[in-house]
């Protein structure tokens, strides 16, 4: 199934968990994503504060799959920053394989951030975010399907 963000907004916290434990990592993806941010999921306020972090503070994702790096998309006018690196491992939610998107030795802003996500569709991921190893909320991150 072809999950998009506003399906995912609508989604408990709970469904959004099973989803995420269900899905395979996928590939490390490589090139641009849009991301959602998707808090307090499945209530009313879900899409427009997801909007408002979309103008205001972060758009998506940057990656390059060749380095095992990404670049976060943040402000209004998309400034690349915020540098993770990208890998396979563990999940901190449920010990499968995940791609990690790992902060802790490339950002002194987000060192003790960790993102998880795994393929949901074609081009789709569900993230994870952590700080240290609590799990704070989940995020969507849409490519360009060829």
């Amino acid at each position: 199934m072809a999950y998009t963000a506003p399906q995912l907004l609508s989604m408990s916290q709970k469904d959004l968990d099973d989803l995420f434990s269900a899905s395979p990592a996928g590939d490390i993806p490589n090139g641009e994503a849009k991301g959602t941010a998707i808090i307090a999921p499945g209530t009313v306020f879900s899409s427009e504060i997801a909007s408002l972090i979309n103008i205001f503070t972060w758009q998506g994702k940057t990656f390059d799959a060749a380095h095992g790096t990404l670049r976060n998309r943040i402000l209004a006018f998309g400034l690349d920053a915020i540098v993770a690196e990208v890998y396979k491992g563990a999940s901190l939610f449920d010990n499968k394989e995940c791609i990690v998107l790992d902060y802790s030795k490339t950002s002194i802003v987000a060192e003790h951030v960790r993102d998880e996500i795994r393929l949901i569709g074609p081009g789709v991921y569900l993230g994870l975010v952590y700080w240290n190893t609590t799990k704070a909320i989940h995020f969507a991150l849409q490519f360009p399907v060829a």
